[in-house]
């Protein structure tokens, strides 16, 4: 059913004290929370939800949790402690007064997820676009140029191996006949548990040899108990889904060789890829491609997306661009700002796009801009160091696009909760050196100049 709407005044309670009356109103969470139009967000969100069932809990309260997770790198779990014990987060998520019991059960978050899709967090990164515009941190002429780039996303996986791949294919084998009631010729559990360890301690003393051996053996059992189960697999037995993957999984990994593409990397996340971006300290990253469009002065996120399939760059910027488009509001963008990996990309569209390195065809004014075009490189970097875009933890191809979009708004809730709790200071130093500037001009007078210094250096130290 829809989800329930959020009640702004209920009635007083003379044994609960009122949020508003507790906490800061200065905060900047507080101040946060009547910046987002939490109305259009329910109107947008709500034809996700059914008529039919139990209403589903409010839209603010969902995604309040949702912004605060990602906005501080926790979990579903410790976003839900966390929220109990703090007056500022129940204020931003819409509370009106002190809750002593959970909001909702931290699985409730990954249903809303799901039910959202990648759609609906395009909706929650728009609002805190809309944001980022009410409160003055971001110009409506800056959504005019971007600057995009693509980075790699990994998945909650550990480094691919044959020999581990192939032996987790084979317990799956086995477990799937025992589901069965099919009884195995021979397990090779015994031969396994011996042959794996060796097959590290030859390679790191260079015995190669006896290393492809027992990497030999430990295909061959996949391959024994794989065809051993298939003879025995009768007609009558009815397999779901999940038990014919098993059967699929273990088929690749006894065709693919060293250079097969579309390799199986991970049994639990077949959509993993690899990537190799050129760097020198990973040289290879197991995930999917994600791709960032930022504003060029004030590095705010306007798009996020992933892309499976490792595609070339190039290929990823006009599907990046309508995304961007679309989430400002249909505004054309006449400028984006690129890397060399996006060379050759054929984009015929509306947008410039000026690739770093270019010298012919660009005004001075763009030759400038340019310069700038390395600043989402950090941006990338907090999304993975203080957001949630270091590791992926949700499932399939849907948890890629939706744990890239949410990394995303998180790092626009961080940018503006530093804006709103700075914003009153940086203020006061325009206002000061406007008004002794002012003085100066009328009154010619050096000590004014000295004084307005004076003035404004306090107030840096203050925000220091």
């Amino acid at each position: 059913m829809k989800p329930r709407p959020t009640v702004n005044d209920p009635q007083d309670d003379l044994f609960k004290t009122r949020l508003s009356d507790l906490v800061n109103p200065n905060h900047a969470l507080c101040r946060l929370a009547h910046q987002i139009d939490w109305a259009q967000l329910e109107k947008h969100i709500a034809p996700h939800f059914s008529d039919l069932g139990a209403a589903a809990l409010p839209v603010r309260l969902m995604a309040g949790l949702l912004y605060l997770e990602h906005a501080f790198n926790v979990s579903d779990e410790r976003v839900v402690e966390q929220w109990l014990e703090s007056p500022y987060w129940q204020y931003f998520c819409g509370e009106t007064f002190f809750q002593h019991e959970f909001p909702c059960n931290p699985s409730s978050l990954t249903r809303w997820r799901q039910r959202l899709g990648e759609e609906g967090c395009e909706w929650l990164l728009t609002a805190t676009i809309d944001a980022g515009l009410k409160s003055k941190l971001v110009k409506p002429s800056s959504l005019k140029r971007v600057v995009i780039d693509t980075t790699v996303q990994e998945k909650n996986i550990r480094f691919p191996t044959d020999s581990q791949l192939q032996n987790q294919s084979r317990k799956q084998l086995v477990t799937l006949a025992h589901e069965l009631g099919i009884s195995l010729r021979q397990t090779y559990q015994k031969q396994a548990r011996f042959l794996l360890p060796k097959i590290g301690r030859y390679a790191h003393a260079k015995q190669f040899k006896r290393m492809r051996k027992a990497l030999k053996k430990i295909k061959n059992a996949l391959g024994c108990v794989y065809r051993d189960l298939l003879r025995k697999i009768t007609s009558d037995m009815h397999l779901n889904q999940a038990q014919v993957q098993v059967l699929f999984h273990a088929e690749r990994l006894l065709n693919q060789q060293k250079h097969s593409k579309q390799k199986l990397y991970s049994l639990h996340a077949p959509e993993t890829e690899c990537l190799s971006k050129g760097k020198a300290h990973k040289r290879y990253e197991f995930g999917v491609k994600a791709s960032f469009a930022t504003t060029l002065r004030e590095c705010f996120v306007v798009g996020a997306r992933s892309f499976a399939g490792n595609p070339y760059d190039g290929h990823t910027l006009n599907e990046q661009l309508e995304q961007t488009k679309t989430l400002c509001n249909d505004k054309l963008i006449e400028e984006a700002y690129v890397d060399k990996g996006y060379r050759g990309s054929g984009y015929e569209g509306n947008t410039t796009i000026i690739i770093a390195g270019q010298k012919r065809g660009i005004t001075q004014l763009q030759k400038r801009r340019l310069n700038r075009r390395n600043s989402i490189e950090p941006i990338i970097g907090h999304m993975k160091q203080d957001g949630k875009l270091g590791r992926c933890y949700l499932k399939g191809q849907t948890g890629d696009a939706i744990n890239v979009i949410l990394c995303g708004a998180g790092q626009n809730i961080r940018k503006l909760l530093r804006w709103l709790c700075f914003a009153w200071y940086l203020l006061s130093i325009r206002q000061l050196h406007w008004l002794f500037s002012s003085r100066a001009k009328q009154e010619s007078d050096t000590d004014v100049r000295h004084s307005a210094s004076l003035a404004a250096q306090s107030v840096l130290i203050r925000v220091d």
